[in-house]
């Protein structure tokens, strides 16, 4: 059974390649070799979880398919093909015959996104204003209206009703339509059912002067289901910002040096390993690649995390998505770009999204028994009131009324309502939330994972103290400092505004410094080697030196901070009772100072993307995990986690990958929403509660002939009112402690 079908993202079809044939198919595959080859497709009508297994189905039933696999964010589908065992076309009739159209991505139009959310949006507008409408002249009719008045009223609520439920009903008609088509049944079919036949029988009962018609039924049914519907899809589109925001790192070319020293521009998807190729300040580097010469600057966030460049010569190697600062280079490239380091992370973030398959929706999961069952109850009604009454009308007014009493609302919204209410709660409190079943992950976490750089620290480096010198070599190093942008330069220089400026001739060689030259001396600002110094063994600091004709004068002390109200954020969530764990790429040193300066027990340092990775999967074996980070190299533990936050000066594949985004300076806001999911999650138990509590008494009234289609779309409506009421009280409580707010001491007390 089709759970769902194309239609909610018919605005993809834009966006994609265009139609094709076994040959674009076979040039488009990529060889794995062993006679196996992979397709990958976008499948823009995926809508739940049961679409993805729905098209694995279909695709690993073909004999020439080994392997399928969809992933429900990115939508896309990829299939590992073995050779000479049927045709790849053979790939795209099975998922099209399922019903959903495939097509093959297109790079160049990867970065936009489609229209649904409009249309959903414009559909949720329309709704809501007929139903609004149409109700202010229901209101009339029930407070005794004459017939002639009834009519009229009836009459414009028609006209008002009929164009406004064609639209509006868009996303629910194209999905039951194609769902039938294709011999399925979705839970769209009985609603489609019942909008259909509550304005048939209203337009039945104003050509033949009825008291009763039902059409503020039908667009209150299409306005409370739209809200979900639209929610939902926020969420989804969220999730898949993440893929493509790595892929923007990529440059889509590099500079390649041939044989004769002449220089020419080639695709990404060209560069072979062995090529010479050369990267120019500003420029990311295209896959991984050995220095060959030339030194410089190397912004590594993308691989570590650290917002301090790195000093790179001969010899070292370069990984893709890190950026030159500085100097040329001249590199020899070790990988393709298929087998770069982004490529892997790529693959990182996608696999730690199928891991998440278990969270998704209980209605996608309920969704096979829910239609059927709510048709043949519908059906059952109406023979037995036939079969009973021989009155057809009051049959198939029973009947839609058990269509419409049965309709899922307040199920829909029992989860989305409170998601919405927490996450304008949040918002106050100073943080974002991207997906809403995030929140209830949220309550379940035992295990706090903390990245350092950018996390627990600002991310950016802040004069300490002067550790060799005095006023006059600091006066010199703030002036020479203004000459360079790199941030050890920018500290120094912060640090010290009214400076004297020095003139000369300034010179900065990349990776090392900056070298003024006066009319008496020669000075030099940078790392201990270009000054003629010694750095101390395993400092937690970092040090910058100056030195005077060659002699090292002054040296200078420059640190990470930790952000406002670690210390205490940390205690608050040692007081709950979680585990927490440092994971960071940065060296033992410095890790270890802020481990003991928030009273962290257990830290980390030197961990690659992989391993963290793997620490976090080491910790979901004893409970949920929230991982906090912000780099490049935390997304795929990130995703990976069982719900992850980031701040907003997160990069911004980061930020994308993350559930949660804080935009406060200080983390009190990560344990109030800790606190606040796990509100949140009573009340979603709560709603649900009362969803099963009015089916359990509304339904059998509906059977017994006791409702009419008006009073069960009230009933329904009013379900509705009582999940949100529910969901409104999570806005009463506590709110997150102000950012200077000391720890309480017995907290202090827990965290050491």
């Amino acid at each position: 059974m089709t759970c769902c079908a194309p239609g909610a993202e018919a605005g993809a079809e834009a966006l994609l390649a265009p139609e094709h044939d076994e040959e674009t198919l076979f040039a488009a595959a990529r060889d794995l070799g062993n006679g196996l080859s992979e397709l990958e497709f976008n499948v823009p009508d995926i809508h739940c979880a049961a679409c993805m297994t729905t098209i694995e189905k279909a695709v690993t039933a073909l004999p020439n398919v080994a392997a399928a696999r969809v992933n429900f964010s990115t939508k896309r589908a990829r299939v590992t093909v073995r050779a000479g065992k049927g045709r790849l076309t053979d790939v795209t009739a099975a998922i099209e015959r399922a019903g959903y159209r495939t097509f093959l991505p297109d790079p160049a139009t990867a970065d936009q996104g489609d229209d649904t959310l409009k249309r959903l949006t414009r559909s949720l507008a329309v709704a809501g204003f007929a139903a609004g409408n149409i109700m202010l002249f229901s209101i009339s009719v029930w407070s005794g209206a004459d017939p002639t008045t009834r009519d009229l009223f009836h009459w414009v609520s028609a006209l008002i009703a009929l164009p406004a439920v064609a639209y509006a009903g868009q996303p629910f008609f194209s999905s039951a339509w194609r769902a039938l088509r294709h011999g399925g049944l979705n839970m769209d079919v009985p609603i489609s059912l019942a909008v259909l036949l509550a304005l048939a029988l209203s337009l039945f009962e104003t050509f033949n002067h009825g008291a009763h018609a039902y059409f503020d039924a039908a667009t209150s049914l299409l306005f409370f289901l739209l809200i979900g519907r639209t929610l939902d899809h926020l969420m989804r589109e969220k999730a898949r910002g993440t893929v493509r925001s790595l892929a923007r790192l990529a440059p889509r070319d590099a500079t390649l040096l041939n044989a004769d020293g002449s220089r020419e521009k080639i695709a990404l998807s060209a560069i072979r390993p062995g090529m010479r190729l050369e990267l120019a300040p500003g420029e990311r580097v295209p896959v991984d690649a050995e220095i060959l010469d030339g030194r410089s600057d190397i912004d590594m966030s993308a691989v570590t995390g650290e917002s301090v460049p790195e000093i790179c010569g001969k010899g070292d190697r370069l990984l893709a998505g890190a950026t030159n600062l500085s100097g040329r280079l001249t590199l020899r490239a070790e990988k393709p770009a298929a087998d770069s380091y982004l490529a892997r992370m790529i693959g990182l973030m996608e696999a730690a999204e199928g891991s998440r398959a278990g969270y998704r929706r209980l209605a996608d999961r309920a969704a096979a028994i829910y239609a059927p069952a709510v048709h043949i109850l519908a059906l059952l009604t109406f023979v037995f009131w036939v079969f009973l009454t021989g009155n057809w009308y009051g049959a198939t007014t029973n009947a839609i009324a058990v269509l419409i009493i049965t309709c899922p609302c307040a199920l829909a919204l029992a989860v989305p309502i409170v998601h919405v209410v927490a996450a304008g709660r949040l918002f106050e409190a100073g943080m974002l939330m991207k997906d809403g079943a995030a929140l209830e992950r949220l309550a379940s976490i035992r295990h706090v994972a903390f990245d350092k750089t950018g996390t627990l620290t600002g991310g950016r480096p802040k004069f300490i103290a002067q550790t060799l010198g005095g006023e006059p070599e600091f006066s010199v190093a703030a002036a020479i400092a203004r000459l360079s942008r790199h941030p050890l330069s920018a500290a120094i220089a912060a640090a010290r505004p009214d400076a004297p400026n020095l003139s000369g001739a300034a010179r900065e060689q990349p990776g090392a410094g900056v070298e003024l030259t006066t009319e008496t001396d020669t000075w030099r600002l940078g790392h201990a080697g270009f000054c003629g110094a010694v750095d101390p063994a395993e400092a937690p600091v970092s040090t910058v030196w100056l030195a005077r004709n060659g002699t090292p004068v002054a040296s200078f002390a420059l640190k990470d901070q930790a952000r406002a109200g670690a210390r205490a954020m940390i205690a608050d969530l040692a007081g709950m009772g979680l585990d927490l764990t440092l994971l960071s790429g940065d060296r033992p040193a410095p890790v270890k100072a802020l481990a003991d300066e928030l009273g962290l027990a257990r830290a980390e340092a030197g961990l690659a993307p992989g391993d963290k990775l793997a620490r976090i999967a080491d910790l979901e074996k004893a409970g949920g995990v929230l991982m906090v980070g912000d780099g490049i190299n935390d997304a795929p533990a990130l995703r990976a986690a069982t719900v992850s936050i980031a701040p907003s000066s997160a990069s911004d594949v980061g930020r994308n990958a993350a559930d949660f985004i804080f935009t406060r300076p200080d983390l009190a806001v990560i344990p109030f929403a800790i606190r606040l999911s796990r509100r949140a999650a009573m009340k979603v138990i709560g709603n649900f509660g009362l969803a099963i509590a009015y089916n359990g008494i509304a339904v059998p009234l509906a059977v017994s002939g006791h409702v009419t289609p008006f009073v069960a779309a009230l009933a329904m409506s009013s379900s509705s009112i009582l999940v949100t009421l529910n969901a409104l009280t999570l806005r009463l409580g506590t709110r997150p402690a102000p950012e200077t707010a000391p720890a309480p001491a017995h907290r202090l007390a827990a965290a050491e």
